[in-house]
């Protein structure tokens, strides 16, 4: 099974007109990613330059899913789902093959 980062970074690559904000946790901090075509970057602590370095790491807890058109714009987000839990953003990967 794929983990969960690869697999919601292959989802911006069937939606690219989608970005994903996602809300995590991982040995008691929490970060804030977005995933973009394929691609995923820390809005709150530093990115590998790497990009085959997951910035979701496994044992990572997400907390919620916002789905937004892109590009994004932190200033005027425009959010097609807001606060999907993780088993709700599951359903939307099974129904989308990932």
């Amino acid at each position: 099974m794929q983990s969960p980062g690869y697999r919601l970074e292959q989802y911006t690559l069937q939606h690219l007109q989608e970005v994903l904000l996602v809300q995590v946790e991982s040995e008691g901090q929490r970060d804030e990613v977005v995933i973009f075509k394929g691609y995923s970057s820390s809005l709150t602590s530093p990115t590998n330059f790497d990009p085959d370095m997951p910035v979701l790491p496994e044992q990572a807890r997400i907390l919620t899913v916002d789905r937004l058109m892109g590009p994004y714009n932190p200033a005027e987000p425009q959010y097609l789902q807001r606060g999907l839990s993780w088993p709700e953003m599951q359903a939307v990967l099974a129904a989308e093959g990932l």
